[in-house]
């Protein structure tokens, strides 16, 4: 049996979908111009089938970037978004193309530290029940220090979605193969898989498509 490229298969996966429209494939060609982090094209298309699968009422994402990642799920759904991000050179670009998008009516963005803005919900964000889906995709070596907040912030059968949780495939070697200055995110994330797979609370699986993306459900 020919081993399997997973290049050639992404390529093919992508080859299979629909045409996206203009304005995200703008937002795209910018991002990867300007080398701002954005999901992943296969990541993307398993993100929306997750959303129009879940069908959530409230959506939080941790990470706003550039809002590619918020105007994907706001037009795959019906839902309430309240985004978060704390880098202030994106936080401008994030309200410009959420304003262009035509779903500001939708989407809260809340500037600061991902952290604190957490310990404040649902409550600050105007909201009082927790959120059915939550999209991580920030620091990766905060994953595993938000946990906690993030579990209290998701209702009974609510979708815990993380992107970049295999770090290009480096997660599972040995943290002496890795760059010193990675170690502690590498041994971090490693910790944050191994609580969500363990967590009795969740009900988790690690899918290895794009960066690598874990799905729990609070059960």
């Amino acid at each position: 049996m020919t081993a399997m490229d997973p290049v050639r298969i992404k390529d093919y996966i992508l080859s299979l979908s629909s045409e996206r429209d203009s304005f995200l494939s703008q937002l795209r060609a910018e991002a990867e111009r300007d080398r701002v982090p954005i999901i992943r094209e296969e990541t993307e298309e398993f993100l929306k089938t997750l959303i129009k699968l879940k069908a959530p009422s409230l959506v939080l994402e941790i990470g706003t970037a550039i809002a590619y990642s918020t105007i994907v799920m706001a037009r795959s759904c019906d839902a309430g978004i309240v985004t978060m991000e704390n880098y202030q050179k994106r936080i401008e670009r994030a309200r410009d193309n959420i304003m262009h998008s035509g779903l500001s009516d939708r989407i809260r963005l809340m500037e600061g530290d991902a952290g604190e803005l957490l310990r404040k919900l649902p409550e600050e964000a105007g909201y009082g029940s927790g959120f059915d889906l939550i999209f991580l995709d920030a620091a990766k070596g905060q994953y595993i220090n938000w946990l906690p907040d993030i579990k209290r912030l998701m209702n009974r059968g609510s979708l815990l979605i993380a992107d970049n949780v295999l770090q290009d495939m480096t997660v599972m070697e040995s943290r002496f193969t890795v760059e010193r200055r990675e170690r502690t995110t590498h041994k971090r994330m490693r910790d944050f898989l191994y609580a969500i797979k363990h967590d009795p609370e969740l009900s988790s699986s690690v899918i290895p498509i794009g960066d690598g993306v874990s799905l729990s459900v609070k059960i």
